[in-house]
């Protein structure tokens, strides 16, 4: 989903973590803390945040910036990120911490080694960059230990899926230009990637794409397999199949509603409402004397409906129908199962794992 003109921009919790810092180390180097303040971009941008709160004392210098998402839907809109910054010795450079609200990682397959901090690679250079410029304002090094905290981030982090990528204890700091564009879905795509780093680190051979948390729970049971092996890839399946071309593993499984694999089934790999329809007709092409009316049902679930009562399979023909569009995209040397659950995660067919030819 491309953004709206008339949607209104908005920043990374990197970016507002790299303000709060820089005004913070201001402080830190007995100057006044800079209100609003301004840091640069990746892009070179030059924003400025106002603080939300502010505080000094002997050893520590603190600030807050209240992140604005713009028109994103951001679980994280609204949040304060709150840097403490405190000197360390000579030579040791920029470090991070992670303060309350801000999670660790506990898992291989991430940008981040376990054991550090959730601040991911971008944004943690961003701070360094905005720091060792404001230090050569002050005439000082930045020699520095940066905590970063968000008050909300662990009540936060609980919608987001941190916890099954393995990081804990709160929120990731994100972003690789500081700038959020409405409705991009960046944020949702990257965190497919690192679903299947994380699984592929873990050494899983079988993960599961589902399109919602009711195939995601039946897939979940008809497969047997663990939290990790999930991938939350609400209607991006495109995303996660390009991705997994070019990272494997031994097997697929695609699970979705009627609808969605429908859509699939057509050829749409961006399965969003705005990407495009059910098309009654090709659902029509699979139903024989119900042809008619299924061309004239209200919607995918009252063509299976219609379907269904006159004895005819829809929910194979399509689950097969998907397996060679999802195949085309995956291009891959693995197994590849497609599986159609009604809304209630009720099995309609699957084509179970069948691996894709040369």
């Amino acid at each position: 989903m491309e953004a709206t003109p008339h949607l209104r921009k908005g920043w990374t919790t990197g970016a507002c973590a790299t303000a709060a810092a820089r005004a913070a180390f201001a402080a830190l180097c007995d100057q006044d803390f800079p209100d609003p303040v301004t840091i640069t971009l990746p892009g070179g941008q030059t924003p400025a945040f106002a603080l939300a709160l502010t505080e000094r004392e002997k050893d520590f210098a603190r600030a807050g910036v209240v992140k604005d998402a713009g028109d994103d839907p951001d679980v994280t809109h609204g949040a304060t990120l709150i840097a403490t910054l405190r000197w360390t010795a000579p030579g040791t450079g920029v470090t991070f911490a992670a303060g309350e609200g801000v999670g660790t990682v506990t898992r291989p397959g991430l940008p981040l080694p376990p054991g550090e901090p959730a601040i991911n690679p971008m944004p943690r250079e961003m701070i360094r960059a905005n720091l060792q410029a404001e230090a050569a304002l002050q005439n000082r090094t930045a020699d520095v230990n940066v905590e970063i905290s968000i008050p909300s981030g662990e009540k936060i982090a609980a919608r987001t899926l941190n916890a099954r990528l393995g990081i804990l204890g709160g929120l990731s700091i994100l972003g690789t230009t500081g700038i959020v564009t409405p409705f991009s879905c960046s944020a949702w795509i990257a965190s497919i990637h690192r679903g299947i780093d994380v699984a592929r680190a873990m050494g899983l051979t079988t993960l599961a794409g589902a399109t919602g948390s009711t195939s995601e729970a039946a897939v979940k049971q008809l497969l047997g397999l663990p939290e990790e092996a999930l991938i939350d890839m609400g209607d991006f399946v495109g995303g996660m199949l390009k991705y997994l071309h070019k990272n494997p593993v031994p097997r697929v499984a695609v699970a979705g509603g009627m609808a969605k694999m429908t859509k699939l089934a057509q050829g749409l790999l961006d399965l969003h409402s705005k990407r495009g329809q059910v098309d009654l007709d090709f659902l029509a092409g699979f139903g024989g004397g119900a042809a008619s009316d299924i061309r004239n049902a209200n919607s995918a679930k009252h063509a299976f409906e219609i379907a269904d009562a006159a004895g005819i399979d829809l929910a194979g023909p399509v689950a097969e129908a998907a397996w060679h569009t999802a195949a085309k995209s995956l291009r891959t040397n693995c197994a590849l199962n497609l599986i159609v659950f009604d809304r209630d995660g009720r099995l309609l067919a699957q084509t179970g794992f069948r691996a894709i030819p040369d």
